[in-house]
């Protein structure tokens, strides 16, 4: 018997993992869906392992395939297993893991504290309550400006995911949810004032409720909204920090949608680290979980998030093919579940006119504009289903005429975003640092000068 387990030689050339697991199948005559089954994967799934588009770096994944198919770990390069039960390998967590979440406390001490571990601990923070006094929420009209929203919505999440400051008093398990569904519709709404002020407020309150069900979940949920705007604020290392609660506490709560959406932020932050094959791994592999695939039309939607996001990552990679493959296995999930938005507050929600509201970040992220532009024709943007989505839209437009070279019409894409989501235009880095490349480029005008100082870039 050869290395893959099969009586007989394979005579084609084996380069990839893909390769020998596609020869390795064939030669036991097993279908795609056989050997799904025997893996624990979709049918789909396996073929994206095969073809390379979702690369096989993953070690509990290359042993899970070397079991199903009797092929030596040494193939794959591998050291034997570790350990086997039941004729399953047992491999290590795959994932760091973080402080237990509702152990995170205020930093008061009672007054019998040590005068000098307080004042070594006072000295540490300074930097931390300069940044926090220079950033604090402006209301409109008033200096600073918006652009300043981000930095205090930055400051607040920090200092709370930290445990800095104090939870709130006379707590009811009933006030956290109905603040989490208020700051899902300031999202929406890209109302940064208002996340500034509830999101720290939550993740405080939700640790101080303590253990429970309900409260994990709930916790989870806001950790993953914060990671999302975190992401938007290109905050990565705190983003790492929120997605990795959101996590372990949707695992304890047994939320498997929220799992599944912490794992898609995951990925998010993996493909912004430069980690395109561990960001496809992450995507790919929570979209296949036994669990999520049982979990009804909610199951389904989630999973034409997580191959959307997988479908980016290869745009970022420059698998223009994969992405597109990949971007018409989503919609074809979301048209199956009947084209109305599903899972609006998990990654914008899913439906057709995301999906290809999605496909023009992904055509801009491949360089070619063009697409982009063309994917952006076959939407209509009242059909969006929130202020961010529309803002989404204007701001990927622009970012498709700036890399055309097409100025002014960049400049009134902006413009148009601004009007729709004028906070988060202002806030976010990604569109003030197109405001500033178009400020430094080229000819300014009263329009581009006007949406600078909106955005903190003229003083």
């Amino acid at each position: 018997m050869d290395a893959i387990g099969s009586p007989r030689a394979i005579p084609q050339v084996i380069t990839t993992p893909g390769d020998l697991v596609r020869q390795a199948r064939q030669a036991q005559r097993l279908t795609l869906a056989q050997l799904g089954e025997r893996t624990g994967y979709s049918a789909a799934q396996v073929s994206r392992y095969e073809r390379g588009i979702s690369p096989m770096t993953d070690v509990a994944v290359l042993r899970r395939f070397a079991g199903a198919l009797g092929i030596a770990c040494e193939a794959f390069g591998l050291a034997p297993p570790w350990n086997v039960r039941h004729s399953q390998v047992t491999a290590p967590v795959a994932y760091p893991r973080l402080p237990p979440p509702h152990k995170v406390e205020s930093t008061r001490r009672g007054d019998g504290e040590d005068p000098v571990r307080r004042r070594n601990l006072l000295a540490n923070l300074a930097v931390t309550a300069v940044a926090a006094a220079s950033s604090r929420i402006p209301v409109r009209g008033a200096e600073p400006g918006e652009a300043t929203l981000g930095d205090a919505l930055v400051v607040g999440l920090r200092d709370a995911m930290l445990g800095l400051g104090d939870a709130p008093a006379a707590l009811s398990p009933e006030q956290v949810p109905a603040e989490l569904a208020r700051a899902l519709s300031d999202f929406h709404a890209c109302c940064y004032g208002g996340l500034a002020v509830r999101l720290p407020w939550l993740i405080r309150a939700g640790h101080a409720l303590g253990a429970g069900t309900d409260q994990y979940t709930t916790l989870a949920q806001t950790y993953v909204l914060v990671t999302r705007m975190l992401v938007k604020l290109d905050e990565h290392h705190l983003g790492w920090m929120a997605a990795d609660r959101a996590r372990q506490l949707a695992e304890v709560g047994g939320d498997m949608l929220t799992m599944a959406e912490a794992a898609r932020n995951l990925a998010v932050l993996a493909r912004k680290a430069g980690w395109n094959d561990q960001a496809m791994s992450i995507a790919l592999a929570a979209a296949d979980d036994p669990g999520l695939r049982s979990a009804g039309r909610a199951g389904a939607a989630e999973r034409g998030l997580l191959i959307q996001s997988a479908a980016y990552t290869a745009a970022r990679s420059g698998d223009r093919q994969g992405m597109r493959q990949l971007t018409a296995e989503a919609a074809a999930i979301a048209t199956e579940l009947g084209g109305a938005t599903l899972l609006r507050d998990h990654g914008g929600g899913i439906s057709p006119v995301t999906v290809q509201l999605h496909l023009i970040s992904a055509e801009n992220s491949a360089g070619d504009p063009a697409a982009a532009l063309a994917a952006a024709s076959a939407i209509t943007p009242q059909k969006l289903p929130s202020v961010e989505r529309r803002s989404r839209y204007h701001t990927d437009i622009a970012a498709a005429l700036g890399q055309l070279g097409r100025r002014d019409d960049c400049i009134r894409a902006i413009l148009t975003a601004e009007r729709h989501a004028p906070e988060e235009t202002h806030s976010r880095p990604a569109v003030r640092s197109l405001v500033s490349g178009l400020l430094t480029s080229g000819r300014t005008t009263p329009e581009l000068r006007g949406l600078a100082a909106r955005s903190g870039l003229l003083i």
